[in-house]
């Protein structure tokens, strides 16, 4: 495929940095880490989507996802047309409500009640805010280069040291407020368990993605998660998995069905909304009666259980128990990751794959990467390059080293060997 034309998206993008910050509403939709303007996307189905031009990509972002079966699945648009009918928004309560927080509670059995939000961003934050009411202590552990949205105390990153006390990660986050959060390096044991030497007594939670997310693909070593599990307990903190990219996509139980791990308190998003905006946190129903009206923490949202988004959510996740995608999703995404490495390989690429379920990156580094560390030290200009040869064979990846491409039930083994076939011809355009 010859370079795509983008005259219309380029038209578009012109007219949005009039009116929209930096023409996009969300960051990495700017496409400045692969150097080039982006693309503003039509419509979609299936594995596809196409954009403002008429060009037609296999997509490996899925939204962030949640398209586990791929876009625009006929029963979940049936279902929320049929929503539709009967109001958009009622700020009340509703029956959908009840049997999404069932299916939620039956997937995720450490979940004994959920609150449901807008986004996982909101879920975040609130279980944090719960974690901090039901111990009476203040700090927060969380991990370089673990994303759980953007709220003031999480948007930090690490200072020199063991676990020094983090500085804000953006403009307009006060000091005084991540000074309440440590950040440790990811799969890190001993920095865990000599903090909680240290401060355990101040620590209220440690919140981690069970499988990291957003510095790339990056599994938990052997026994990490385990730690995290027991020095919680052992310090009376609470255990919070951020589940929104992995619950319900690298199993129906999430990453700790996957593991084996029982945290205190879940956060979901992205899959539980087939799509449309919508966020989760539960857990312990000792934990989770602290939340008002029955408790002291305030938590709220005026659309909370939108029931466009709840019949969406439900829908999907009825579909994902009927269908039960898991073990081709595996084989799938297996063999992608095989083509892949391969095609890397056949060149001489330094690269390394990394995959779970179906959920990966293809990081261009000399030596595996486990943490951020090992992520940002990956050659981000070659996969820029890589991503902008791909995009000009008809493939759509995510724009930034440090994301993931997601696989769905909608990516055929024709689709896959035809993303192989791109990459070949996208790694030899990397080493010219």
């Amino acid at each position: 495929m010859s370079e795509l034309r983008a005259d219309k998206s380029s038209e578009l993008f012109r007219r949005a940095q009039r009116v929209i910050p930096g023409g996009v509403n969300s960051p990495v939709r700017a496409f400045r880490a692969v150097g080039r303007d982006p693309l503003f996307i039509k419509e979609a189905a299936g594995c596809t989507i196409t954009d403002a031009d008429g060009n037609e990509f296999i997509d490996y972002v899925g939204s962030w996802g949640p398209m586990i079966l791929g876009h625009a699945h006929p029963k979940v648009i049936e279902a929320i047309r049929e929503a539709a009918t009967r109001g958009t928004s009622y700020g009340a309560p509703t029956e959908l409500e009840i049997e999404l927080a069932e299916e939620i509670l039956r997937a995720f059995p450490s979940i004994e009640q959920v609150r449901l939000t807008s986004s996982g961003t909101e879920a975040a934050m609130s279980a944090i805010r719960l974690a901090r009411g039901f111990t009476n202590r203040d700090t927060v552990v969380k991990f370089e280069g673990c994303y759980h949205g953007h709220s003031d105390s999480l948007l930090v990153k690490a200072g020199s040291g063991l676990a020094t006390f983090a500085r804000p990660d953006s403009a307009g986050v006060p000091a005084d407020f991540a000074r309440h959060t440590l950040v440790l390096p990811f799969n890190d044991e001993e920095s865990v368990r000599e903090t909680f030497r240290q401060r355990g007594e101040e620590i209220a939670c440690v919140t981690v993605e069970p499988v990291a997310g957003n510095m790339g693909c990056i599994a938990p070593r052997a026994g990490f998660l385990e730690t995290l599990r027991e020095v919680t307990r052992e310090h009376g903190a609470l255990l919070i998995f951020d589940e929104v990219i992995t619950g319900f996509r690298v199993s129906l139980g999430g990453a700790q069905e996957l593991y084996g791990i029982k945290p205190d308190l879940t956060c979901l998003g992205k899959i539980i909304g087939g799509g449309l905006p919508v966020g989760a946190f539960g857990g312990r129903r000792d934990v989770m009666e602290r939340l008002a009206p029955v408790g002291a923490v305030y938590q709220a949202g005026t659309l909370s259980g939108n029931p466009l988004a709840v019949t969406a959510g439900l829908t999907m996740l009825k579909l994902l128990r009927e269908i039960d995608p898991y073990r081709e999703l595996e084989r799938r995404s297996a063999m992608l990751e095989r083509g892949l490495s391969d095609a890397a390989g056949e060149i001489g690429i330094e690269s390394s794959v990394n995959r779970v379920g179906s959920m990966m990156t293809a990081f261009f580094s000399t030596g595996p990467v486990t943490g951020w560390d090992s992520a940002k030290s990956a050659n981000a200009q070659r996969y820029g390059k890589f991503f902008r040869a791909m995009l000009d064979e008809g493939i759509y990846l995510a724009p930034s080293q440090f994301e993931c491409a997601f696989v769905s039930l909608a990516h055929t083994d024709e689709a896959i060997e035809k993303t192989v076939r791109a990459a070949q011809k996208a790694f030899r355009a990397v080493e010219g």
